[in-house]
């Protein structure tokens, strides 16, 4: 189906997130990873969304002058939105021990954002969805972070592993965007690309 439409295209998947890249072949996509390093700063006056969607749109910048015609390009980023605050990823262990405490016993959201770039053509959507915790014990909490890879991850959790199993209570909106990326956006708008551009 998309595969096919997109037979003549050649995407490339500037992330190196292993999770981004299952997702894209899950989709049933071919594609190519091609990474460059991006200072990921944000003005601070940019909140929620905005942050997401400015640094999927910043990540890009990199790649443009090197666009082929048949080339679309897709960047992303993720943040945890908690208390008026974005979590990005931790530094620290310790870090990321008190981001999941702040988590614990409350509801925050995730956001995703992707840019879409061809040389006809740029879009970034983005996806939110909510998230609560259980009340999380010190020891659960830090089981998690010694047992697990939390320093990679917005918020300091990956929902599919252990911590996600044990402590979600409720879910609105897509879970594939708490594990990092829309699915359902990327389908949607690689078709539109496909189709009209």
């Amino acid at each position: 189906m998309l595969k096919e439409k997109l037979k003549d295209r050649h995407i490339i998947l500037a992330s190196g997130s292993p999770r981004r890249q299952q997702f894209f072949r899950d989709l049933g996509l071919d594609f190519e990873v091609r990474l460059k390093d991006t200072k990921e700063d944000y003005s601070e006056h940019l909140l929620h969304y905005q942050i997401s969607d400015y640094l999927a749109e910043l990540k890009a910048i990199p790649f443009l002058e090197e666009l082929e015609d048949k080339d679309i390009l897709v960047t992303s980023d993720t943040i945890v939105w908690h208390k008026s605050k974005a979590l990005g990823k931790p530094e620290s262990n310790d870090e990321a021990f008190e981001m999941l405490k702040s988590l614990s016993n409350a509801t925050h959201e995730v956001i995703t954002s992707v840019c879409f770039h061809t040389k006809k053509f740029q879009k970034t959507v983005n996806a939110i969805t909510k998230v609560t915790f259980k009340d999380f014990t010190d020891d659960e909490i830090w089981h998690y972070v010694k047992t697990y890879a939390p320093l990679d991850k917005a918020g300091a959790y990956g929902i599919q592993e252990w911590i996600g199993q044990i402590g979600v209570i409720s879910i609105e909106g897509s879970f594939f965007n708490v594990v990092g990326m829309p699915t359902h956006l990327v389908y949607e708008t690689l078709n539109t690309i496909a189709e009209e551009f």
